[in-house]
C-alpha cells in the first residue's frame, strides 16, 4: 500500500442509528479519481442527503451492492463514525482506516481495531500547527451550533424543559445560557445563543481564550475562569447548560457532578457536546436522535453522540472540505510516507498492527501504549 501507485478507496453506507452523512462527496471522490486512484461506493451511500448512485458514477466512481464487498474491495475506507462491530470484523490487516474513531470511551471497539489488525486513523487526532485539530473543527462548529437548537426545544415544556423561551420577550427575562469550554463547539454555542437573545456565561481556563471571545462578542458575552465553585454556582442559576469541553484524544472530564445536577432549577436542561469522548456531566448516556434526551432528578439531558448527523448535509460538506487533503496525501503517498512527510496527520495513528499508538486512548482504557512505527 506504500509508494506512488493507485489505490482503491472504498466509502461504506453509515449504520449507525439516524447517520446520514457519508464519508466521500462526488467531488471528493472525483478528486481522489483525479489523481489516479479509483473509488467505490456502497449503494445509497450517499442518499441520506440528497446524493444519489449516479452522481457518483458520472465523476468515475463504481458502485458496490454490498459493505462486506467495499471492505473486501477497498485498500482504504474513508467513513465518518467509528466503525460498528460487525465493520470491524470485515478489516484486516491490509486496511487503512479513515475516519472518527473517538476510542477512549469505547474499550470494545477498540479492542476490535486491535484484533483486525488495521491501521485506523482518527480525525479527531489530526493536529496543525497552532495546536488545534482541523478535522474536528468543523463538527464542532456543526455540534456548538446544533446544541443551542436542540437545548432551545428541550426547555420548551412538551419536552420536558422549563418552559422558556432563549430570548425571552420585551418584559420578560432571557434564559440564561452556561457554555462549559470556549473552544470551537463552546464558541459556536454562544455565537447561536447570543443571536437568539440570551443571557450567556462562557467558562473556560484559558485566559488568551476568553480574551478572544471577549473581543469578538463586545462584551454580549460573559467570560468565568472556570473553577469549581463558580462553575457549580453558574450551573444552580442556569437554564441552559451546553457542555463542550475537549481533552485531544481522551475522555472528557466529568465537570457537572450528579448531586448538583440534582440541584438545578426543575425543567433545566444540559446538552453534552462532549458525550462522544464520554461526556462530561456525571449522568450522560448516549443517546440518539430518535430519542434524543432522558430526564434525572428533574433535569433534562440531550446527549446525542452524533449530533451533526441530524444536519447531514450541512455536516457532510464541511467535513469533506476538512479531510479531502489528507485524504489525498494517504492515497498518493500511503499512510507510511504521508505520516513521515506530515508529523500532524501521524498523530491521527491511533491504532497500527494490533497496538495502541495513541497515548490518552491507551491511558484512558488502561491498554498497553506503543508509539506509531515506521
Amino acid at each position: 500500500m506504500q509508494g506512488k501507485r493507485s489505490m482503491i478507496i472504498g466509502c461504506p453506507k453509515e449504520i449507525k442509528v439516524h447517520e446520514y452523512r457519508v464519508g466521500l462527496t462526488p467531488s471528493s471522490a472525483s478528486e481522489l479519481i483525479r489523481n489516479g486512484h479509483s473509488v467505490i461506493i456502497e449503494t445509497k451511500a450517499g442518499n441520506g442527503i440528497g446524493i444519489n448512485d449516479a452522481d457518483y458514477e458520472a465523476v468515475g466512481c463504481e458502485i458496490i451492492a454490498t459493505a462486506e464487498q467495499v471492505f473486501a474491495k477497498a485498500e482504504m475506507i474513508v467513513k465518518v463514525k467509528e466503525p460498528q462491530l460487525n465493520e470491524c470484523a470485515m478489516l484486516t490487516k491490509d486496511h487503512l482506516l479513515f475516519t472518527y474513531l473517538h476510542l477512549a470511551a469505547d474499550k470494545p471497539q477498540t479492542e476490535a481495531l486491535m484484533a483486525s489488525g488495521c491501521t485506523a486513523i482518527a480525525y479527531e487526532t489530526v493536529t496543525a500547527d497552532d495546536g488545534s485539530l482541523p478535522l474536528l473543527a468543523p463538527m464542532s462548529e456543526v455540534a456548538g451550533r446544533m446544541s443551542i437548537q436542540a437545548g432551545a426545544h428541550a426547555l420548551e415544556k412538551a419536552a420536558g424543559g422549563r418552559g422558556i423561551l432563549l430570548g425571552g420577550v420585551p418584559g420578560v427575562a432571557p434564559a440564561k445560557v452556561v457554555v462549559i469550554g470556549g473552544g470551537v463547539s463552546g464558541m459556536n454555542a454562544a455565537e447561536m445563543a447570543v443571536g437568539l437573545g440570551a443571557d450567556v456565561t462562557v467558562f473556560d481556563r484559558n485566559i488568551n481564550q476568553m480574551r478572544h471571545l471577549d473581543q469578538r462578542f463586545r462584551g454580549t458575552v460573559k467570560t468565568v475562569y472556570s473553577t469549581a465553585h463558580a462553575l457549580e454556582e453558574a450551573v444552580l442559576e442556569a437554564d441552559l447548560v451546553v457542555g463542550a469541553v475537549l481533552v485531544a484524544g481522551a475522555a472528557a472530564p466529568k465537570l457537572v457532578s450528579a448531586d448538583t445536577a440534582k440541584k438545578m432549577k426543575d425543567g433545566a436542561v444540559l446538552v453534552d457536546i462532549s458525550i462522544d469522548q464520554g461526556g462530561c456531566f456525571e449522568n450522560s448516556k448516549a443517546t440518539t436522535h430518535s430519542d434524543p434526551t432522558f430526564i434525572i432528578d428533574g433535569v433534562v439531558y440531550y446527549c446525542v453522540a452524533n449530533m451533526p448527523g441530524a444536519v447531514a448535509h450541512t455536516s457532510t460538506f464541511a467535513l469533506n472540505n476538512a479531510t479531502l487533503p489528507f485524504a489525498v496525501a494517504l492515497a498518493n503517498k500511503g499512510w507510511k510516507k504521508a505520516c513521515s512527510d506530515d508529523a500532524h496527520l501521524k498523530n491521527g495513528v491511533n491504532i497500527q498492527d494490533g497496538n495502541v499508538t495513541f497515548e490518552a486512548v491507551a491511558t484512558d482504557l488502561d491498554l498497553p501504549y506503543s508509539p506509531v512505527s515506521p
